[in-house]
């Protein structure tokens, strides 16, 4: 059975994911579609290794190798010149396993390397000045390296669910980051130097172990999304917090007072009466 009949996608695209497809029978795709294809789906097949025959896609823009085996991704893939787009989530990759001439793909713009084994960043990818989207989420990083401020063109940068428990200064000098995921990690702190952070539109940081929130954060303007729960600082603010709910005889006067009711002693109780009567009497000029 010829390898690309479950292929689908148009000339450019190339889908070869769920064929239970190795590093053996890839290599028949060597000579078929290998100089028009700009997008190859391998996703969720059985590849321990990638071939070297993977250089033969000169166009290659997209490649999405998620959902192997793989532990190594070999130097052939520094010779896609053209990509932009790398995925290889939920393999076996850590920190030794990109090739060291990977920083060579300046044209990378996404990189998803999440669900694999890194206990660091890899300095290559920290050299891909053009990155605007980097996501190792689900790994085993303990740090933050202060190189990411290198990264100036980054907007997205998700970490959450590694073993982080600081942050560096250096992260607030990306100036165009504007989603920012360090959610399930072990963070105590947040920097102040987080107002640098001047296009930040959203910021996830559940799960963590914040018990104190700069005032700075407050100062970013441009933040739609700050999510928190999960922090001892959430959980010490919900125990402390006494509700005290508002009377029937409350609701109902500002009730009236809100809608501006004419009201008379014949038309209300008596003890509402009193107490909007009371209310107007008020000396401070914020009761109304």
């Amino acid at each position: 059975m010829d390898v690309l009949e479950g292929a689908e996608g148009g000339e450019s695209v190339l889908d070869l994911s769920h064929l239970n497809l190795n590093s053996v029978n890839f290599e028949t795709l060597a000579e078929k579609r290998r100089t028009e294809t700009t997008e190859l789906h391998l996703c969720y097949n059985r590849l321990a290794a990638l071939p070297g025959s993977i250089s033969f896609f000169t166009s290659l823009e997209f490649l999405d190798l998620s959902n192997n085996e793989l532990s190594v991704l070999s130097d052939s893939v520094s010779g896609l010149t053209r990509l932009r787009t790398l995925i290889a989530k939920n393999n076996r990759l850590d920190e030794f396993s990109l090739p060291k001439d990977l920083s060579t793909l300046q044209r990378l713009e996404v990189v998803n390397l999440s669900g694999n084994r890194f206990e660091e960043i890899p300095k290559q990818v920290l050299q891909l000045r053009r990155l605007h989207s980097l996501s190792f989420g689900g790994n085993r990083l303990k740090h933050i390296p202060s190189e990411i401020e290198s990264l100036t063109s980054l907007e997205l940068l998700y970490l959450g669910g590694n073993m982080i428990s600081s942050i560096p200064v250096e992260l607030a000098n990306l100036p165009v980051l504007s989603y920012l995921a360090l959610c399930d990690n072990r963070i105590q702190s947040i920097p102040p130097q987080f107002t640098r952070l001047h296009s930040l539109r959203s910021l996830s940081l559940h799960n963590n172990l914040l018990t104190y929130l700069p005032r700075e954060i407050l100062s970013l303007v441009q933040l739609q999304e700050l999510s928190l729960r999960g922090n001892p600082l959430v959980v010490r603010f919900i125990k402390d917090m006494t509700y005290d709910p508002p009377s029937l005889l409350e609701l109902a006067g500002r009730t009236v007072k809100t809608r501006n009711l004419r009201y008379s002693e014949q038309d209300l109780p008596a003890d509402l009466v009193n107490y909007l009567d009371l209310a107007s009497k008020c000396p401070n000029p914020k009761c109304g």
